[in-house]
């Protein structure tokens, strides 16, 4: 749909990622955007030729708007990156001043103005404020923050000023704020970029570790844990996929108990398939070559009547926004991927109704186990 954004008098169409969903009212900006890109022209931050570092750009609102400039446009999430390439190369839009950067890349050594969308996990703001402090400190390039008023807390502003410095905000506009930060102090070690802790599972004790952006990072979350209780069995040889793998605890415990398969961990957070990965190498190190670790748009990369058993755990937001699209994605793409006679494994909230869905991607859903909270259901591909 258009934005509210032109870029050389012609408006600009922007999509969210991936293109096919079914909840279309969803925007692909909002009005953090819309101020962060305003605030900019009001005081002429951009008057001549600048290199601007964003962060956290959904699904390229910014970088679409900026192109003129040298832009560096780093996020941790694999969708986001590909709606920025999608919008950029739909608008027509110059790439050569665009850098697509993961939050796993080293960032540019100099930059000018930094656009910073303050992102849902206070674990991911406070790595990644004390990365641009560690980068920026000498230089001092002018920073800027945005995000929803209602999602900027005293304790937010209070990270900005532990990692930043001075530290203060504008007034709500259409209930967005702004933070405003002065780059004043360094620090010598990032904060918390790798949390650990053990996992007891059985006759398993395993070392966890989790990255800054990696969904509940500092234990296993409740759905994850009821699943473990009730995995697939797999056979030696088989091919098995961990979709939406988070830090992997799913995949690394089906190898535990059968070392002869081999996993494909799948996730759209770089640092969750790196968390995957680092789990796997320091608990099974041996069965290290019998795993891939790949950040995707669910399954689009894999090839079909590929895997025999999928186990997943379906995230039900985007970003900010609460969405069902992923899960129907997650399953339609399980039923192309697997082979004929081939199982999909998944748990939901009881309330989300992922046996309605799956019954008709599958034509079969059967409910393994069931708490008050969560239910665990198995479809076959036939």
């Amino acid at each position: 749909m258009h934005s509210p954004f032109f870029f050389d008098d012609k408006p600009l169409r922007l999509s969210r990622f991936p293109v096919k969903q079914v909840n279309r009212s969803l925007q692909a900006w909002d009005a953090t955007d819309e101020y962060l890109l305003s605030h900019c022209q009001e005081q002429n931050l951009l008057a001549g030729n600048k290199t601007v570092l964003v962060f956290n750009d959904s699904f390229g609102a910014l970088a679409c708007n900026l192109t003129d400039h040298q832009i560096f446009s780093v996020c941790d999430s694999y969708l986001a990156q590909q709606g920025s390439q999608y919008n950029l190369e739909e608008n027509e839009l110059n790439m050569n001043n665009v850098q697509l950067l993961s939050s796993l890349d080293e960032l540019p050594t100099q930059v000018d103005v930094i656009l910073y969308r303050i992102p849902k996990s206070n674990a991911l703001l406070s790595y990644q404020l004390s990365l641009i402090a560690n980068t920026y400190h000498a230089s001092t390039p002018t920073f800027i923050a945005g995000a929803k008023a209602k999602d900027i807390h005293s304790s937010t502003l209070k990270l900005f000023e532990k990692f930043l410095g001075t530290t203060t905000t504008s007034l709500a506009k259409k209930k967005s704020r702004l933070v405003f930060a002065q780059l004043e102090k360094t620090h010598n070690t990032l904060a918390h970029q790798d949390c650990q802790w053990s996992l007891a599972h059985n006759d398993l004790v395993m070392n966890i570790h989790n990255m800054a952006g990696v969904f509940s990072r500092e234990s296993l979350d409740i759905g994850a844990r009821f699943l473990l209780e009730h995995l697939p069995e797999v056979k030696a040889n088989q091919q098995v996929v961990d979709l939406g793998c988070g830090n992997g605890v799913l995949g690394l415990t089906l190898l535990a108990q059968q070392p002869a398969a081999h996993i494909t961990f799948k996730d759209e957070s770089f640092m969750a398939v790196a968390s995957a990965e680092q789990n796997i190498a320091e608990n099974l190190p041996e069965q290290l070559s019998q795993c891939r670790f790949n950040a995707d748009d669910c399954l689009t990369t894999e090839a079909s009547n590929s895997a025999d058993v999928i186990v997943c755990n379906p995230p039900f937001h985007q970003q900010h926004a609460t969405t069902d699209h992923i899960a129907w994605q997650m399953f339609n793409d399980a039923k192309r991927v697997l082979k004929p006679g081939g199982e999909l494994r998944v748990i939901g909230n009881r309330q989300l109704g992922y046996h309605i869905k799956l019954q008709r991607v599958f034509s079969n859903c059967k409910t393994i186990a069931s708490n008050k909270k969560f239910v665990v259901l198995s479809s076959i591909k036939r």
